[in-house]
């Protein structure tokens, strides 16, 4: 019999075109009555597709379900105390997005320091004829120090190392054998860096870490580069301190309530705004896609997953 998942979000066709060729696909996305299709089809699904929340409502609605494929790195969107209690293994797809990510927040924070978004409107709207651009800063002899130095960490680490920046970290633990200072206290770290690389995972153990203390301890002439959760960051008083100039800058690519992003921002010169786009390049969604059907189908084949996490 084929087995049957359930694919709870949209994700790029070349996925959805694999997931197709070795499931039966039921998309909860796209059902008009979602309960009534659970209803019919629940007892048959034995694995979900995901690309965010899936509930424990939905969990402990599908007797037969065995496993949920995240389509990211991130799972804090899944219930994951329903699928430990209910024994439902999760996956997530870390590692092939790692170069991406890191790629992105590089480039972000040279757009932050250089101005770039404001200087090629400046070039567009004809005042370079008419007026000099003022100067700005650069990442060369900076600290920047990463909030959560897992396999992206360590890869923002390495390229920030290329800019010539001074790198250090915070995380729930110091790590053996890295050559970067380690700070138990984040708001220390904060206090001690021109940057600030929020990079750690989401969930309701790292929300609002990156408090209004944290931020001010970063300073006038601190900047924030957020590529986690918007979760992480007291997003009120970092917006409250970037339009007073209590914090210098930030560079977001997620927001609390996105794709909802906070008005106040889009008038400021000191933020730089990107639509959480972190993996979102053509090879690294495509790998994605394939870590989640081999998931998927290493779990029905082998009863064992590529990339666990519960």
């Amino acid at each position: 019999m084929p087995i049957e998942i359930l694919q709870t979000q949209p994700m790029i066709d070349t996925t959805q075109q694999a997931l197709g060729k070795s499931f039966v696909v039921h998309r909860y996305f796209e059902a008009a009555d979602k309960a009534a299709m659970i209803a019919e089809i629940g007892p048959r699904i034995r694995g979900i597709a995901c690309q965010g929340p899936v509930s424990g409502e939905l969990i402990n609605a599908l007797p037969n379900l065995e496993i949920i494929a995240c389509f990211g790195v991130g799972y804090d969107a899944v219930d994951v105390a329903a699928a430990k209690a209910r024994k439902v293994r999760v996956t997530n797809t870390p590692d092939v997005l790692n170069d991406a990510v890191a790629e992105l927040t590089l480039g972000m924070m040279i757009a932050l320091a250089r101005h770039i978004p404001q200087a090629d409107r400046f070039v567009r709207d004809g005042r370079w004829e008419k007026e000099k651009y003022p100067l700005f800063s650069e990442l060369t002899g900076k600290t920047v120090g990463i909030l959560g130095l897992g396999r992206i960490g360590k890869e923002i680490a390495t390229r920030c190392q290329a800019m010539k920046m001074r790198v250090v970290y915070h995380g729930r633990r110091e790590q053996p054998n890295l050559p970067f200072p380690y700070y138990a206290d984040l708001e220390a770290m904060a206090r001690d860096c021109d940057w600030l690389v929020v990079i750690a995972p989401g969930g309701q153990d790292t929300k609002g870490i990156v408090s209004r203390k944290v931020l001010e301890a970063l300073g006038p002439e601190g900047r924030i580069v957020n590529m986690a959760r918007g979760s992480l960051i007291d997003e009120v008083a970092m917006v409250e301190m970037l339009q007073s100039g209590a914090l210098g800058g930030a560079a977001l690519d997620v927001f609390v309530d996105e794709p909802k992003v906070p008005q106040a921002l889009f008038g400021l010169e000191n933020v730089v705004l990107s639509p959480h786009q972190g993996s979102a390049t053509r090879q690294t969604r495509e790998q994605m896609g394939q870590l989640v059907v081999g998931n998927l189908l290493a779990h029905f084949e082998r009863g064992l997953a590529l990339t666990p996490v519960v």
